[in-house]
């Protein structure tokens, strides 16, 4: 067999395309999360997400409250954790579908929201799981329902 040896200009390129930022084709979507150091919903919920698909980076801080007022989160609509995809905010328990549809849409809001910590929502496993709302939000602050998910996860 021979000894196949890369030419300087295919080491080039690889090193330029590696150090350009771009993603291959095909290449999980980032996702960053901030959430408090011991916040096991929290893990869950990055855990449903990584299983959608998206790069998950969880990054734990001790002041929540400080990420969640440069992204902007209204009082009303926080939760444990805040997430950063693609420019938006995601706030708390979001399920994957509901991330998949706005990255589709892409509406001129500064995020999504569930507010608290719904029974059944992703990272929130219990009995009696519950329907909830999935909130959008503007850069404003002003809140409008995204969408419902019943009680069994999905889009109601």
């Amino acid at each position: 067999m021979a000894d196949v040896q890369p030419t300087r200009r295919t080491v080039l390129a690889a090193l330029a395309l590696a150090g350009s930022g771009a993603l291959p084709a095909g290449a999980a979507t980032p996702l960053t999360v901030y959430k408090d150091p011991t916040c096991g919903c929290c893990a869950g919920w990055a855990k449903h997400m990584r299983n959608a698909g998206f790069a998950v980076t969880e990054k734990p801080v001790a002041d929540l409250a400080e990420v969640k007022a440069r992204a902007g989160v209204p009082a009303a609509l926080q939760a444990c954790h805040t997430a950063f995809l693609e420019g938006y905010v995601l706030e708390g328990h979001v399920p994957a579908h509901a991330a998949e549809r706005l990255l589709r849409e892409r509406p001129a809001i500064a995020g999504l929201a569930v507010p608290g910590m719904p029974v059944g929502s992703p990272g929130m496993a219990g009995p009696d799981p519950e329907a909830y709302d999935v909130m959008a939000f503007t850069k404003e602050g002003v809140p409008s329902l995204y969408l419902r998910v019943r009680a069994d996860g999905m889009p109601g």
